[in-house]
């Protein structure tokens, strides 16, 4: 399990004094522990790997954000730092699809709805957002998708 992954990624860590994997680990495992206050989980189970790529999914997510940020504000420091951290939560991801597999997904959807206009993205992403998740992204599938429905 991811969960058990990231523990003794953090022990290994503490271990070689490696202080920036620590922190990235230890604010990974806090988001992990929120996401399951939030959600009334048990706290002390151990997360499902589904709440984990859930969890890291909207970290990148974040992180990205904040580097288009730092970008506008020329703050190199930080984005360095940003980077890295992206780096490390992106190995508890599973493999990236690539354009042509998202594809391929997207037209398996396409034959089943056989949607017709822009007004059925809702159908089509709710469809596609359980087989995609955490292996593709949503931006690059929604742009995909936009192009097909012209």
């Amino acid at each position: 399990m991811l969960y058990e992954t990231i523990s003794r990624d953090m022990i290994q860590a503490m271990k070689a004094k490696d202080k920036e994997t620590l922190s990235t680990l230890r604010l990974l495992k806090s988001a992990i522990d929120l996401y399951k206050i939030n959600n009334k989980l048990d706290r002390n189970a151990d997360a499902s790997d589904e709440i984990v790529i859930d969890v890291v999914v909207k970290q990148v997510k974040t992180h990205k954000e904040s580097i288009e940020e730092f970008k506008k504000a020329n703050r190199q420091d930080l984005i360095d730092s940003l980077e890295k951290e992206i780096t490390l939560l992106s190995k508890y991801l599973p493999e990236q699809m690539s354009t042509e597999k998202i594809t391929e997904e997207i037209d398996k959807v396409f034959d089943k709805l056989k949607p017709t206009n822009v007004k059925e993205m809702g159908l089509i992403m709710k469809e596609l957002a359980p087989i995609l998740k955490g292996k593709a992204d949503m931006k690059v599938v929604n742009s995909i998708i936009q192009e097909k429905l012209k």
